[in-house]
């Protein structure tokens, strides 16, 4: 038996989370108090002699939020109950942007579970500190803020389909633009704007770090494969460590100015080298699609520069 907690602030997508896991096999089970999870597991091992799926085969996503009155203060004791259990269980924690969640309320015209007696935004700042003790529990961190629902099912694949070699870990290597934020589930973050940008030379701003072009531009600089070089030596180091310590996803962040060209020409790489060393690891470009409009205007004009 596996146990996922979603989790996170109302409003930010925890019902469509529960539906894109089901479609992935969970058995999901919404608004689930937190003090029924203990009969929850009792049962289901009961039930095991009577299926042809083996239990422990099984993969649970239980919703649980301030719906439920005493939720956080709950929550800790069955955490406890489930690794004294030697039950595999993670929380997914999910946030989105104070703007992000009065516009999807407007658009709802539904009435935030915490608003009785004040207004919309005071009601999400209240969610926001009642929650933070069961964020910092979180295993997983999702900022559905510009996450349409198609990315927040690539996400969650992501997060819960293993296809590496080394089960015992998986690495997730992320670019992504300061301008924009630094992943709130980071756990390593790398800073590459001490390279040249190359978003101020007019041939390569409408390109990005996949490109030739930049990957050139970037690699004349002797400390652009000084700098990989000792990050890599430092992964090398660290990971087998992590894994000792029994951690089973490693997000590294790899940031520029605005996650277009540096971060994403590094992330490629370190990810390359990981991958090599035979870890499971899957790259992400957080950022490499906003404006996408823009992108394509510039990418005419580059067009039309070279022609």
């Amino acid at each position: 038996m596996d146990i996922t907690i979603v989790t996170g602030l109302s409003g930010s997508g925890k019902s469509l989370t529960a539906t894109l896991l089901e479609d992935m096999g969970f058995f999901c089970i919404d608004n689930m108090p937190p003090q029924l999870v203990a009969d929850l597991t009792r049962v289901l091992s009961e039930w095991q002699a009577t299926v042809e799926q083996p239990v422990n085969d099984m993969r649970l996503a239980l919703v649980m939020d301030t719906r439920t009155p005493g939720f956080v203060k709950h929550l800790q004791p069955v955490l406890n109950h489930l690794r004294e259990s030697n039950v595999p269980v993670r929380i997914l924690f999910l946030e989105t942007s104070d703007a992000a969640l009065i516009s999807r309320y407007n658009q709802s015209r539904r009435d935030h579970p915490m608003a009785q007696g004040c207004s919309l935004s005071e009601a999400i700042m209240s969610e926001r500190v009642m929650l933070a003790p069961v964020k910092f529990l979180a295993t997983d961190i999702i900022d559905t803020t510009d996450l349409s629902s198609r990315a927040l099912k690539q996400r969650l694949q992501q997060l819960f389909q293993h296809t590496g070699k080394r089960d015992e870990i998986t690495i997730f290597v992320q670019s992504f633009g300061f301008k924009y934020g630094m992943p709130p589930d980071a756990d390593i973050v790398c800073d590459v704007r001490f390279l040249p940008n190359p978003h101020y030379v007019d041939q390569l701003r409408p390109l990005s770090g996949l490109d030739q072009p930049v990957i050139d531009f970037l690699k004349q600089y002797p400390e652009a494969d000084e700098y990989l070089d000792q990050q890599c030596a430092i992964f090398d180091y660290t990971i087998p460590f992590y894994i000792r310590e029994g951690k089973q996803r490693l997000n590294i962040a790899i940031g520029c100015t605005g996650g277009r060209h540096r971060s994403v020409m590094f992330a490629e790489r370190v990810a390359e080298h990981l991958k090599k060393s035979g870890y499971d690891c899957i790259t992400l470009h957080r950022d490499l699609q906003r404006d996408v409009r823009q992108r394509r205007i510039d990418a005419m004009e580059a067009s039309e520069s070279y022609s």
